[in-house]
């Protein structure tokens, strides 16, 4: 079971840092994802981890602004997001898969396990 925590409402150019746990468990062997959703949109790949190698893939949108990383522990996931911009509002969520294949990180079906979300709005 995966935990998004974090959110909050913040000003154009503040950070936020957002947390996925792994409830109960690792990510060890896993690749773990943040995607969003904005309103009346369809959910967004924003961010990717891969199991292997520690390959990091992100969206062009949030490229040098937002970093995720891996806790040494391996059961917390984080999204250092910077420089927000009010079109970063939306719903973020986690997810995790230990079989999602790498050309396939970009796609919401791909991932077995989703996180509950996390609301990070943006006001101009």
């Amino acid at each position: 079971q995966l935990q998004a925590s974090g959110g909050g409402l913040v000003q154009t150019g503040a950070s936020l840092r957002l947390s996925c746990a792994a409830s109960g468990g690792t990510f060890s062997g896993y690749s773990v994802g943040w995607f969003r959703q904005a309103p009346g949109k369809e959910r967004e790949f924003v961010v990717a981890l891969f199991r292997s190698g520690g390959t990091t893939v992100y969206a062009d949108s949030v490229k040098g602004r937002f970093t995720i990383s891996r806790d040494s522990s391996g059961n917390t996931v984080y999204l250092q997001m910077n420089s927000l911009k009010p079109e970063d509002t939306a719903v973020y969520y986690c997810a995790a898969s230990s079989r999602i294949i790498y050309s396939s990180l970009g796609v919401a079906s791909s991932w077995s396990y989703w996180g509950q979300g996390t609301q990070v709005t943006v006001s101009s």
